[in-house]
């Protein structure tokens, strides 16, 4: 039996601009709101900074926490659908 490589008809282009650098960046963002949020609290607690301040921060917080849970729950179903696939 012989076997032929495949050579393809067109250049193999990588596109590596939505890779793993693009999803640190989007944990760094998320950390940043985070910490954030924390130093407002604090910020308020030491009665340096506003309650004002302190709610709207911890409400970005949570709002950019609820889109990452949903955008990480519907990547792990289009996995789990794409490995059940039968071929």
């Amino acid at each position: 039996m012989r076997v032929e490589a495949i050579v393809p008809d067109a250049p193999v282009v990588r596109d590596d601009s939505a890779s793993a650098p693009d999803f640190a960046r989007a944990l760094d963002a998320l950390g940043k709101l985070l910490s954030g949020a924390s130093g407002a609290e604090e910020r308020f607690a030491y009665g340096n900074g506003s309650l004002q301040a302190a709610v709207y921060e911890r409400a970005q917080a949570d709002v950019a926490i609820a889109i990452a849970t949903s955008s990480a729950q519907r990547v792990v179903q289009s996995v789990q659908s794409i490995l059940n696939m039968q071929v």
